[in-house]
């Protein structure tokens, strides 16, 4: 008998304009497939406890870490580190954007 694993519904979270799918939830860290809405924007923060990763998969988000910004590519891959200030903007009205979104806690 073949088996289907469960279709993951997105959840919208705080921010307008992002949603995930949650992949993996673990004490010390998760994996989100985080889809970003046209002209969203994820305001700067950061987190004392954790470093975060982001995988490109569809789409230019702008990633800002640190002082530096970033007009990012189809394959680029960002670390976040914890307590560095950091943010995601998808700056145009063109198409979503897709991506990985990871976090490991410290």
């Amino acid at each position: 008998m073949k088996t289907t694993p469960k279709k993951l519904d997105w959840e919208f979270g705080k921010v307008n304009g992002f949603c995930g799918k949650t992949l993996l939830d673990k004490e010390n860290g998760g994996l989100k497939l985080v889809k970003v809405l046209p002209l969203a924007d994820y305001p700067i923060h950061q987190h004392p406890n954790k470093t975060e990763f982001i995988y490109i998969l569809e789409g230019n988000p702008i990633i800002t870490i640190g002082e530096k910004k970033y007009i990012s590519e189809i394959g680029n891959f960002f670390t976040l580190p914890k307590s560095v200030n950091h943010s995601i903007k998808k700056g145009s009205k063109s198409s979503e954007c897709l991506l990985i979104v990871g976090v490991i806690k410290e």
